[in-house]
């Protein structure tokens, strides 16, 4: 099993977290935190044997950031792997996370579907990394280092060309949903629809709601992703 630390200073988010961990098949929720200081205490008091493998963790907390965190966890060289959990999507702090070790960087508000994708991921990595021995491989290294060729990925049923255009479209843009993207690409609101949702599931896009010019309710999706 998993072992997880929550950390976040809002109790619905706890709560949510927690109920999201236990649909998971391999985790298991052994500690919350709502500060930064309590977070980083928490960690560095319990090493070795039933330490924590895993700690999500919050960015803007009262007392302290999540790149505060990070950062004294790293430099007693706690062995815990990190998933940022945040609002906060300003280029300079995923640099600093990323820079830190950062697993992941999850971006709020989102559904049960991406959690769930993003937390597999993690699980598929902490198997593959423990089932390296000897001399590894690029592809075992990269398992082990917790990264990925960088690319993004294309789930069967969606094309190449396709996504890129739609990448493309919505980095020159910022922010398009999914019917200004479609008039723009000569697509199918419903196809470019299916192009934004798998680009907000891979963590390279988000995804707020916002009114159009009707009044109706649209979803906004927005380029995150730190170029370079």
């Amino acid at each position: 099993m998993i072992r997880t630390l929550i950390v976040d200073d809002d109790p619905l988010t706890l709560e949510l977290h927690r109920t999201y961990l236990d649909r998971l098949e391999g985790f298991v929720v052994s500690g919350e935190c709502a500060g930064a200081r309590a977070a980083a205490s928490a960690v560095l008091e319990k090493p070795g044997p039933g330490s924590f493998d895993l700690v999500l963790l919050d960015i803007t907390m009262p007392d302290g950031s999540g790149v505060d965190v990070l950062r004294a966890l790293r430099a007693k060289a706690a062995a815990v792997d990190v998933i940022a959990i945040t609002g906060v999507r300003d280029a300079e702090t995923v640099r600093q996370m990323a820079a830190l070790g950062v697993f992941q960087y999850l971006v709020k508000p989102f559904p049960f579907a991406v959690f769930r994708e993003r937390l597999l991921a993690y699980r598929t990595h902490r198997e593959q990394a423990g089932a390296t021995d000897g001399e590894a491989t690029q592809a075992e290294i990269d398992a082990l280092l917790g990264r990925t060729t960088g690319r993004i990925s294309i789930p069967k049923g969606l094309s190449a060309d396709s996504l890129d255009r739609v990448v493309a479209a919505i980095r020159a843009a910022g922010a398009l949903s999914a019917r200004e993207a479609a008039e723009r690409l000569g697509m199918s609101r419903v196809a470019v629809r299916r192009y934004l949702e798998h680009l907000a599931a891979d963590g390279v896009v988000s995804r707020e709601g916002r009114y159009g010019a009707r009044g109706r309710p649209e979803t906004e999706y927005r380029w995150i992703r730190p170029s370079g």
